[in-house]
């Protein structure tokens, strides 16, 4: 079994994945949206990895976002990894990324972002007295799902173990859902594995978990799959190689989300 981990696949997972999960995080984490409240103006996060990937994210009182283009009315702040390394280490609190920014997006670095990105720390991997309280249980276990699927599309497609089963599947959208009200999708197209929005048009396969407490069980590793398939906690339905090989990539998934 392929088990090392490319640092380069690594760090687009800690962007597109962990950081990407940041207008999740401002769905269901009220924390944050007192974070956001206190921005005078929106402001357009560039972060930048040299010989890597960049993502962009704007930050406003009504949510987080994708950047969508350029956003002529919000601040600008830049943060730029020297490699993806760098990300990698800063992510793992062991360093500090490059600002680039104007006195409003400076404090918008330090007031907002910072206490975000700890507070998604937070939520990812909480404390034992986190968890005692059952609201914040429920929003860890709805962000650990937001992450691990967009990181499946991620290893998916870098990964040398990941490719490998995206080889395997033919075209078609799979939703990973919980319970009747959580649900996501990704599109398998020549192989390669992506993010779509959740339409009505019905998927070629699901992958269902039975509740929150079981994909998040699953997820962090204290639950087998395989026994909670057995036992129906998980349902699958569909066409069943399109389930199997996302299955082995969200295997590989926990390499990369476990560093």
């Amino acid at each position: 079994m392929l088990t090392e981990i490319d640092d380069r696949v690594l760090a687009a997972v800690n962007l597109h994945a962990v950081l990407g999960a940041l207008p999740r995080l401002s769905e269901v984490a009220p924390e944050a949206s007192t974070l956001l409240a206190d921005l005078p103006q929106p402001v357009m996060l560039t972060v930048r990895v040299v010989g890597g990937d960049t993502l962009g994210l704007v930050f406003a009182r009504d949510g987080v976002r994708r950047a969508d283009g350029e956003d002529p009315g919000a601040a600008k702040a830049t943060l730029v990894f020297r490699s993806p390394g760098h990300l990698n280490t800063v992510l793992d609190g062991r360093g500090s990324p490059l600002p680039l920014a104007g006195p409003a997006g400076l404090r918008f670095l330090t007031r907002v972002f910072t206490p975000l990105s700890d507070l998604l720390g937070r939520h990812l991997r909480p404390s034992d007295a986190d968890l005692a309280d059952s609201a914040f249980t429920d929003a860890h276990r709805t962000m650990l799902l937001e992450v691990a699927v967009g990181a499946i599309a991620v290893v998916a497609n870098r990964d040398r173990s990941g490719r490998f089963s995206a080889a395997q599947m033919s075209d078609g959208d799979l939703d990973i859902a919980v319970g009747d009200a959580l649900r996501h999708r990704l599109r398998v197209r020549d192989h390669a594995v992506s993010r779509v929005p959740v339409t009505d048009a019905a998927p070629r396969a699901v992958f269902r978990f039975a509740d929150l407490q079981t994909a998040g069980d699953v997820l962090a590793g204290r639950e087998s799959a395989l026994a909670c398939v057995g036992d129906g906690r998980i349902a699958i339905r569909g066409y069943i190689p399109l389930v199997d090989n996302t299955s082995r990539i969200l295997d590989r998934v926990g390499h990369y989300l476990g560093k």
